[in-house]
C-alpha cells in the first residue's frame, strides 16, 4: 500500500463548513482512500475503484 502521506487528499464538497463532519478522499489508479479529516492519524478506509463507482452511483440515486 502506498504511504498515506504521499496521497493527494481532497475534502468533500459536502463536508460541513464548521469542520465537524469532514471526509477526505484520495484517488489512485488502483484504489480510493477515504479518511476522517479530523483524525488523520487513523488508517484510511480503502476501496477498489469498481466498489467506489458503485457507491457513488448508489449515493447519487442512479
Amino acid at each position: 500500500m502506498r504511504g498515506e502521506t504521499e496521497l493527494a487528499w481532497f475534502k468533500s464538497s459536502y463536508s460541513g463548513g464548521e469542520g465537524d463532519s469532514c471526509v477526505e478522499v484520495a484517488n489512485t489508479q488502483q484504489a480510493v482512500y477515504v479518511r476522517d479529516s479530523k483524525d488523520t492519524a487513523r488508517p484510511a478506509f480503502t476501496v477498489g475503484r469498481e466498489g467506489w463507482a458503485s457507491f457513488l452511483g448508489f449515493a447519487s440515486g442512479q
